[in-house]
């Protein structure tokens, strides 16, 4: 098995459950680890055995920027699931959100939801 992370990819996306985080949006930060099901790629030096890391950020770029969910926890699972269906040869993606602008009435640094999804 192989692991690849790419790690705080920034884009601006419309998500939230309030009304004006849809309308006005943010950044959100992302982290996507993929587990591949075997070694194959270690043996073939292929792309298609090992994870295309320009693929996979323009996939999320695509689910962030083009979709509007209310929940991180969401958007999280989704894009583990575009990511499964694309590419058979993972085993697991795990997907990591960071939103930094929240309305909690305190300080903090932001608010982070993971999913983890399984090839089945």
């Amino acid at each position: 098995m192989a692991k690849v992370r790419i790690v705080n990819m920034m884009f601006y996306g419309f998500h939230g459950i309030y009304e004006y985080e849809r309308e006005q949006g943010q950044k959100f930060f992302i982290d996507v680890e993929v587990e591949t099901k075997d070694d194959t790629v270690a043996e073939s030096d292929e792309l298609k055995d090992g994870v295309d890391t320009a693929a996979i950020y323009d996939l999320v770029k695509d689910v962030v920027e083009n979709k509007r969910y209310n929940m991180l926890e969401a958007l999280s699972a989704n894009i583990g699931d575009k990511l499964l269906a694309k590419y058979p040869h993972f085993k697991s993606v795990k997907a990591r959100i960071r939103k930094p602008s929240v309305p909690i009435s305190g300080p903090i640094d932001y608010v982070e939801a993971e999913a983890v999804r399984y090839q089945k």
